[in-house]
């Protein structure tokens, strides 16, 4: 005799697979909560929780201001989870990643990472041999982690201080 929770988790449908897809002006209002979240959820090594530089990171960062950015020269993408956004990535025009922030919700799932892959892809695709980016301090170990070094020049990105990155794509 099989117990009830073995039942249902026989007959659960499985979890949805993460999804990513370009973002639209339909999307502007889940990529500003996944930006403002994981700012100020996530990135406490580089504003150490002081509200105005929170708010200053932030700012541009409503749903109005990425709606510009939409339908600007970048190009951005939204990872879902069943309907849920769980990261936001951005590329330049110039061939950078320009954002990538996952919800807090969807931190150490894989998310963080799967947005990069697809980033590099693009950049690959865009015919870029080399990626390039500026960490924040929060997000400087998971680059590290997935083969981006650190550059020489000097950066500043977001209002607070950034380690610009490159990586040799293959």
């Amino acid at each position: 005799m099989q117990n009830k929770r073995g039942i249902s988790q026989a007959f659960a449908a499985p979890a949805a697979p993460l999804e990513i897809r370009r973002a639209t002006v339909f999307d502007v209002f889940a990529m500003s909560r996944v930006l403002i979240a994981s700012i100020r959820d996530m990135c406490q090594a580089d504003h150490c929780g002081d509200a105005t530089r929170i708010a200053e990171w932030t700012a541009n960062k409503t749903p109005e201001e990425i709606r510009g950015w939409v339908g600007g020269p970048g190009r951005y993408w939204l990872a879902e989870h069943g309907g849920e956004a769980a990261a936001v990535g951005g590329l330049s025009p110039g061939g950078a990643i320009s954002l990538l922030y996952v919800a807090p919700a969807a931190a150490g799932r894989g998310n963080g990472a799967a947005m990069l892959a697809h980033l590099e892809t693009e950049l690959l695709r865009d015919g870029h041999t080399e990626g390039r980016l500026d960490a924040t301090r929060t997000a400087l170990d998971f680059y590290r982690k997935h083969g981006w070094e650190t550059s020489e020049e000097t950066g500043g990105c977001c209002g607070t201080p950034c380690i610009p990155m490159r990586k040799a794509l293959d």
